[in-house]
């Protein structure tokens, strides 16, 4: 019985040491983050765009929706410089073909884009988490049968399943509902969450037989606790670093599914909508089409940075 006990304390001290390291494993990666100039930029850019999306009420000059038909097309006011004379001091970045101010509507576009990479982003980190933790750690049928679920998602390719849902729900009280954001929602998280689900099982399947998973077990503890205290913090590196470029994917799939006329409903104002209106006058003023596609890349390539910065933050390979 002396030994028992002895075995099982030296067991849980193995455990506290690996949850100190782990905590110093994530200071260290905090400041690895933190010395990367390209993931700094990509996070002002993102903090900017989240400012601009929370009071764009507030500090959008006009209303996205309002008309004003005398100043339709209206070219950004810097090309005054080089002699256009359809410029006007009130529309900063131009109008559009209805008269409608280009930088509200893109202050509001911005909303959209935001909520669209983060809300179901958040829904793909659930399921997918929920799934690939159960499959890695039970085994066994569960495995097989989760696994082979999630292998026929898998099988479609990613943008065209999330054009069926849309185009097949798009009529129904789901396609309707929040201008169609909802039903986007549904359709990026039920395509989405597969490929953080086989992320996660690999991660757990790596980790479950490690000392600091049986010294758990040794003291008691129960599967649930096992999987939500001790592997999930362990997996949760490369598992931030695949969200962080799931936001990007899922804010250009919303700015595709706008452009081809499926998206959100108009008049909410998105970016892939306003590229698909500004196409119809593309060749009288192409600054409908050009300042929401640069306003797509530029959040994208933000995200990018983050996301890259995020992984050599974390990987342990970089260490020195």
């Amino acid at each position: 019985m002396a030994t028992t006990a002895v075995s099982t304390r030296r067991q849980a001290a193995q455990h506290d040491l690996a949850a100190r390291k782990q905590r110093s494993l994530w200071r260290d990666a905090v400041w690895r983050l933190f010395r990367n100039r390209a993931a700094i930029a990509g996070l002002a850019v993102i903090v900017f765009a989240a400012f601009v999306a929370i009071f764009a009420p507030i500090i959008a000059p006009y209303s996205p929706i309002q008309q004003n038909t005398p100043k339709q097309l209206m070219e950004p006011i810097w090309t005054r410089w080089f002699g256009s004379q359809f410029t006007d001091s009130g529309y900063l970045l131009g109008s559009d073909e209805l008269g409608r101010d280009i930088l509200t509507r893109l202050m509001y576009g911005t909303r959209v884009s935001l909520i669209v990479g983060f809300v179901p982003v958040a829904v793909i980190f659930i399921v997918g988490a929920s799934i690939g933790m159960v499959s890695g750690y039970v085994g066994g049928w569960v495995d097989n049968l989760l696994m082979r679920f999630t292998d026929i998602i898998y099988a479609f390719p990613d943008l065209l399943f999330v054009i069926i849902i849309v185009a097949t729900l798009r009529g129904t009280e789901l396609g309707t509902a929040m201008d169609g954001l909802l039903l986007i929602f549904v359709a990026l998280a039920i395509v989405n969450w597969v490929g953080l689900a086989r992320l996660i099982r690999g991660q757990v399947l790596s980790l479950k037989h490690r000392e600091f998973i049986e010294a758990a077990r040794a003291i008691g503890a129960t599967p649930v606790r096992i999987m939500i205290r001790h592997l999930f913090p362990n997996v949760l590196a490369p598992v931030i670093v695949s969200l962080a470029f799931a936001i990007p994917g899922a804010m250009l799939t919303e700015a595709t599914l706008s452009f081809l006329g499926i998206g959100v409903r108009p008049p909410t104002p998105t970016w892939g909508a306003m590229i698909n209106e500004g196409f119809i006058v593309f060749q009288a003023t192409p600054w409908p089409v050009l300042l929401p596609a640069f306003c797509i890349s530029i959040i994208l390539l933000a995200f990018t940075f983050v996301g890259d910065g995020l992984r050599d933050a974390l990987d342990p390979r970089m260490k020195i």
